[in-house]
């Protein structure tokens, strides 16, 4: 898996301080994408071990919240299947951090029935506390909403969600 950036101190994308890892590699091709550059899977570096330690070590600050993951899309099959071994350890190293996704598939195409699905996404799903879902659409945009780029993306509670067997909105 390639990434485009990471951003060590970003408040843009989630609750509080956080690590932001933006992946490459995206097939959705929305119009109006802010990362477009980022849909080519071979855009930017290879993430590596040393890329791993350089972002455990930016998470290990106590006013750091936590992960997020961006792109491109973190949710393309193979974006996961790299991703999965590297959130296992995020979660066992620096408990107490949260970890959001943005995803431009939907929470139902995530646990259904789609070309997102793979070995890996439920469990990588369990490992996320917030999904930002659904495709972002130029004719929705709205700067104005909260973590989300198109009115109609929500931002969904994980953990909730998977008890209730569907999406439930995040509250925070």
């Amino acid at each position: 898996m390639n990434y485009a950036n990471i951003k060590t101190c970003d408040i843009a994308n989630g609750v509080g301080v956080r690590v932001s890892l933006f992946v490459s590699g995206c097939t959705h091709g929305c119009p109006g994408c802010f990362n477009s550059e980022a849909q080519d899977f071979q855009y930017g570096r290879l993430f590596t071990g040393e890329t791993e330690e350089l972002v455990l070590r930016a998470l290990e600050p106590s006013y750091v919240a936590g992960l997020t993951l961006l792109g491109g899309e973190p949710f393309e099959p193979e974006n996961q299947r790299a991703l999965l071994p590297f959130i296992r350890r995020v979660r066992a190293e620096r408990p107490g951090k949260t970890v959001w996704a943005f995803s431009g598939y939907t929470w139902e195409e995530l646990t259904g029935e789609s070309r997102a699905r793979c070995e890996a996404t439920d469990e990588l799903l369990a490992l996320t506390d917030v999904l930002v879902d659904g495709e972002f659409v130029q004719s929705l945009k709205d700067i104005s909403l909260r973590f989300r780029g198109s009115a109609n993306q929500r931002i969904i509670d994980v953990p909730a969600s998977l008890r209730a067997g569907e999406a439930v909105l995040w509250k925070g």
